[in-house]
């Protein structure tokens, strides 16, 4: 999976979008905890300025543009990867749902500068463990953006919805995966 994803990161950038639900359908199947990985505002893949996000060729998900560099587990699972230069993230659920969570736009090119990881690749984490905390001061510059993109590259036959708005971290009932 690291290989996938690092194949499609280079180019990011990001827009903002209020509405109010969106779904995508896979089969039906019992809900999983997921709870809200850093407060903003949650908006749609779409909106986000760089295609391999936008046109989900990743996997489907959403983005929420950070009120803060606090970032948290929104599973709980096993960390899969973190990526040597520490602006992505990613988590196998217990119920093998395979997310990434990727912090900002072109943050690749900072390599680094920025960000304090708090997990390995390996390590157990319940919902609601730090994984990351960025300085967004530091960074907000250097980058076009710094929307946090959650991206479920593999749903594992499970669908997911979601409400579009302001959010707080470690909500939950926001993001529904069953």
């Amino acid at each position: 999976m690291f290989n996938k994803i690092k194949a499609f990161m280079s180019n990011d950038q990001s827009d903002t979008h209020k509405g109010k639900v969106q779904e995508v359908k896979k089969n039906e199947e019992k809900s999983e905890t997921f709870i809200i990985p850093i407060s903003g505002e949650v908006i749609s893949l779409e909106d986000v300025a760089d295609e391999v996000f936008s046109q989900r060729m990743m996997g489907d998900g959403f983005a929420i543009e950070p009120e803060n560099g606090d970032l948290f587990s929104p599973v709980d699972g096993v960390i899969t990867s973190v990526f040597p230069t520490k602006h992505a993230i990613s988590i196998k659920s217990n119920n093998g749902v395979d997310i990434l969570i990727h912090f900002g736009l072109d943050t690749v090119n900072l390599k680094g500068e920025g960000f304090d990881v708090y997990v390995e690749q390996g390590d157990l984490v319940k919902a609601g463990d730090r994984l990351l905390k960025v300085n967004i001061e530091e960074i907000k510059d250097k980058v076009p953006s710094i929307v946090v993109l959650i991206v479920f590259i593999e749903l594992n036959g499970k669908s997911f919805s979601y409400n579009l708005g302001k959010v707080k971290a470690k909500d939950k009932n926001v993001i529904i995966i069953k």
